[in-house]
């Protein structure tokens, strides 16, 4: 074959070979995706996932939930950082990060993620075991009367679980220790054996137990009662400030990589969205106490760095350790 034969034949492979690319691209999601949720299951984000995932599968797409628990969130958001950015990886974000990056104790920033869909905004209580105090005043008069002693337990260190706890305390004036668990289920599970006294937690990881009376809400950190509990008092209508320095969402959205090609994020957007705003999911949120809403894409890219920028303030404020 002569030297022109062959580059003819090279072109024309060449030629050839873009729109089959063009068309593997529309494939997608042509296998799984791995659905990393970096806290342990059992808790409200991983029970969420496996919801989603339950929901996608019936558009035809595999999702394979995967717990990577650690650092409050920060291992398994790492693993999704670092994915192949082809859209095969994505992950559980939650404010838990953002309270990390605020303080600088996390290397990661929300520019190494592709934001896809918010799947929550999360209400957090305050909990006791079902033989503690009945009431919020009860709860600080005992916290007063044991300053340094009272254990509060949070899912996660650093993040908005831990700043309502610490709020709680200067609620009463007084000194308490933070009890972090890589997990709301772990919380919940301590909470229950009463081997913590209290835990700030979101209903959709407390309400099972809640209905066994193993523990029960004593408030709720909100300008407003949840429905789902509507006989429990807000720590606003009790006259205590939970906002002092601005007002806090905690919430839970789906990232990918950074650098995903843009047709694999509007697929992305279009599955997560369609599972999320299910009838099916909207009634799964309203069962377990969590809002839901239709943000996605460059919408939640502008939430993300607004709430960024109510933390990198409130940080300062409250942890000690912030830089």
């Amino acid at each position: 074959m002569s030297v022109l034969s062959k580059l003819i034949l090279g072109a024309a492979a060449l030629a050839c070979s873009i729109p089959l690319a063009h068309a593997a691209d529309k494939t997608y999601p042509a296998r799984e995706i791995r659905f990393i949720v970096p806290w342990n299951a059992g808790g409200s984000n991983d029970i969420a996932a496996r919801m989603l995932q339950q929901l996608i599968s019936e558009q035809g797409v595999t999702v394979v939930v995967e717990n990577a628990p650690g650092a409050t969130g920060a291992i398994g958001m790492t693993k999704v950082a670092n994915a192949e950015r082809d859209g095969y990886v994505v992950g559980m974000g939650t404010s838990s990060t953002l309270a990390q990056i605020a303080q600088n104790i996390t290397p990661l920033r929300n520019e190494q993620f592709s934001h896809i869909a918010r799947v929550s905004t999360d209400p957090l209580m305050l909990l006791v075991p079902a033989d503690g105090p009945d009431t919020l005043e009860a709860f600080l008069a005992s916290m007063k009367k044991n300053p340094g002693k009272v254990s509060i337990g949070t899912p996660g260190n650093n993040n908005l679980n831990h700043i309502f706890a610490e709020m709680t305390a200067r609620a009463a004036g007084t000194e308490y220790v933070n009890v972090p668990y890589p997990g709301g289920s772990r919380v919940i599970a301590d909470l229950s054996g009463k081997q913590i006294s209290a835990g700030v937690l979101k209903p959709s990881e407390s309400k099972a137990q809640i209905d066994a009376k193993y523990v029960k809400p004593i408030a709720v950190f909100a300008n407003e009662r949840l429905a789902l509990y509507p006989d429990v008092p807000t720590f606003k209508e009790k006259g205590y400030d939970v906002f002092p320095y601005g007002p806090l969402v905690q919430m839970a959205y789906v990232v990918a990589p950074a650098g995903i090609p843009d047709d694999v994020r509007k697929r992305l957007i279009q599955i997560f969205e369609t599972a999320i705003g299910s009838d099916k999911f909207k009634v799964f949120a309203e069962q377990n106490g969590f809002l839901v809403d239709d943000l996605s894409g460059q919408a939640l890219d502008k939430e993300v760095s607004n709430v960024q920028t109510t933390l990198n303030d409130v940080a300062k404020k409250v942890f000690v350790t912030a830089k």
